[in-house]
């Protein structure tokens, strides 16, 4: 699941590459896994898996926007 929608991806791959596909970049984003904060120095050891629930979000001018994954 990537911000509530379900998205195919191939298996074990990585934040980094995920936010990298989907263009968007790394540093103006927060990533929760599974509800855990993912800190932006393990995106690239940070797998998604089967069943796994992403949640990225992105800092806009006085708050937090969600991402629409792509369609």
């Amino acid at each position: 699941m990537l911000n509530g929608e379900k998205k195919e991806v191939t298996d074990n791959i990585t934040v980094s590459r995920l936010l990298e596909i989907l263009d968007i970049q790394h540093q103006r984003v927060a990533v929760e896994l599974n509800e855990a904060t993912v800190k932006k120095d393990r995106y690239a050891t940070t797998t998604i898996n089967d069943g796994d629930a992403l949640e990225v979000v992105s800092f806009m001018g006085g708050g937090l926007c969600t991402i629409q994954s792509p369609r």
